[in-house]
């Protein structure tokens, strides 16, 4: 496992692990996985903000996109006129 923070990357063992949490380093497995983030990190209020809004956005269109597959599933579920 390795101890990554900006440019550093260091090779740990299981039992430096929290101490180089504490320092900050995230904790990556050997195909670069995240298994644990550095304490103190934080996410800019514009970049959270932006996450929001882009939420709100996702959402609504997930509404939209569900109310037109009802509509579509709606319309193939009644008989054919004769």
């Amino acid at each position: 496992m390795k101890a990554v923070k900006g440019n550093k990357e260091y090779t740990i063992a299981e039992t430096q692990k929290e101490q180089y949490v504490r320092d900050g380093f995230d904790i990556v497995d050997d195909t670069g996985k995240v298994l644990q983030t550095g304490a103190g990190k934080s996410v800019p209020f514009a970049q959270h903000q932006a996450v929001l809004e882009e939420n709100a956005s996702l959402k609504e269109q997930i509404k939209a996109l569900q109310a037109a597959l009802d509509e579509e599933a709606g319309k193939e579920a009644a008989p054919p006129k004769k």
